[in-house]
């Protein structure tokens, strides 16, 4: 169980930063168990270790995502709006997806809406198989806005595995987001 997850952890090994598995598989990871297929797999980490990434992960070459467009990322340092880094392994071929994150002050800051703020010392949670994952609350809001069937799966699966205040922050912060979302109701 897990052993993509387990593959980008020992990826992750010489990476110095905070960093967790994000999307589907961080939900899966909080709940213990697989609930649906994944196509993919990211990682989470912050904007300010994007080029520790890159002395962590020699053999890979990476591209960034400019305007919806894949572009080499060499060296230079990437800001907002620019998020998104595909990696891929030079030899192997194999695939991660990096997003990056913002942080202030000891806090989290969602790139969509600067107001939405998460303890960044309760980011990153750790499975029984000792992988490191973004948090629950924090990766529905992330799929919250134009959520897709995969999405309100996810949502399913943990949402009364949540405790009272992670419901009560992603309730809030979806009513900052997304005050209309149905999710909210739910919570």
């Amino acid at each position: 169980m897990f052993s993509t997850c387990s593959k980008v952890n020992e990826w992750m090994l010489g990476f110095g930063g905070k960093w967790g598995i994000a999307g589907g598989w961080a939900i899966d990871l909080y709940i213990g168990k697989e609930t649906r297929l994944h196509s993919d797999i990211e990682v989470a980490l912050f904007r300010e270790d994007q080029r520790v990434l890159k002395k962590a992960l020699p053999d890979w070459s990476f591209e960034k995502i400019v305007k919806g467009e894949l572009i080499s990322w060499d060296e230079e340092w990437m800001e907002l709006p620019v998020h998104e880094i595909h990696g891929i392994h030079k030899q192997a071929g194999e695939r991660l997806e990096v997003l990056l994150n913002e942080a202030r002050d000891g806090m989290w800051i969602f790139r969509r809406e600067s107001s939405i703020s998460f303890p960044e010392s309760s980011l990153f949670l750790v499975s029984n198989e000792g992988v490191p994952y973004l948090h629950p609350a924090v990766v529905l809001l992330y799929k919250a806005k134009n959520a897709r069937e995969k999405d309100h799966a996810d949502f399913n699966a943990v949402k009364n595995l949540l405790k009272a205040e992670d419901k009560e922050w992603l309730c809030h912060a979806l009513r900052v987001h997304v005050p209309e979302h149905k999710w909210i109701r739910e919570l």
